[in-house]
C-alpha cells in the first residue's frame, strides 16, 4: 500500500498534484480542505464553524480533524493506498496519523514537500481567488495563512524526517516537470 503525504504551504499546488498521482497510482485522495469545504457547502455545523475559523486563516481543531480522516479510511478498506493533502497540519496531527495507520497497518510511505517562494505563493493564491470565489484567498488572509504555516505546520516535516521518510522537492515550473520529479521520488520507495 502507497500511503503519501503531499506537504506544502497553501498555494504549493498540492491539490493539482494530488489529481496526477491519484490517477497514475489509484489512491484515494484525503484533502482535509475538500472535506471542510464540503461540510462548509452542506452548512452543517462543523462547516459553519470550520468556515469561521478558515475565514480568519486559523486552523481547524485537530480532534475535528482526525474524526474526519478516521472515517474516510474507514469507507476505503481495499484502497491501493492514500495521499493525505494538506494533512497532517501540526506534530499532534502527525503522531496521532502515524498511531491511527500503524494500528490498521498501513503506515505512511513517505511525505513529499513541495517547496515555492512566498511571493509565488501569494500570486497564486490571490489568482485562485479571483476564479473560484474563496472567501479566505485575500492578500491579508493568505500572509496570516503562510504565516500559521511557517509557524506551526512545516516543523511537521521533521516528523518524518526522523523517520526517514521526507523528501522535500521544488514545486516550481511546469506542472509535468513537477509531477515527473515527483514520481522519482516514489519509484526510490516502491
Amino acid at each position: 500500500m502507497l500511503n503519501l503525504i503531499l506537504f506544502g504551504p497553501p498555494g504549493a499546488g498540492k491539490g493539482t498534484q494530488s489529481q496526477h498521482l491519484i490517477n497514475r497510482h489509484q489512491l484515494i485522495h484525503l484533502s482535509t480542505g475538500d472535506l471542510l469545504r464540503s461540510e462548509i457547502t452542506q452548512g452543517t455545523q462543523l462547516g459553519l464553524e470550520a468556515k469561521a475559523l478558515m475565514d480568519e486563516g486559523k486552523l481547524v481543531p485537530d480532534a475535528i480533524v482526525i474524526g474526519m480522516i478516521e472515517s474516510k479510511l474507514n469507507e476505503y478498506p481495499k484502497a491501493n493506498g492514500f495521499i493525505f493533502d494538506g494533512f497532517p497540519r501540526t506534530t499532534a496531527q502527525a503522531a496521532a496519523l502515524d498511531n491511527l495507520l500503524n494500528g490498521k497497518s498501513i503506515p505512511i510511505s513517505l511525505m513529499i514537500a513541495l517547496e515555492v517562494p512566498e511571493q509565488e505563493l501569494i500570486d497564486r493564491l490571490v489568482s485562485r481567488g479571483l476564479v473560484s470565489g474563496r472567501t479566505d484567498d485575500t492578500p491579508e488572509t493568505i500572509k496570516k495563512r503562510l504565516d500559521v504555516y511557517q509557524s506551526q505546520t512545516s516543523i511537521v516535516s521533521d516528523h518524518y524526517k526522523q523517520q526517514n521518510k521526507f523528501v522535500a522537492i521544488s514545486g516550481v515550473g511546469e506542472l509535468e516537470d513537477v509531477f515527473d520529479r515527483i514520481e522519482a521520488e516514489i519509484k526510490k520507495i516502491v
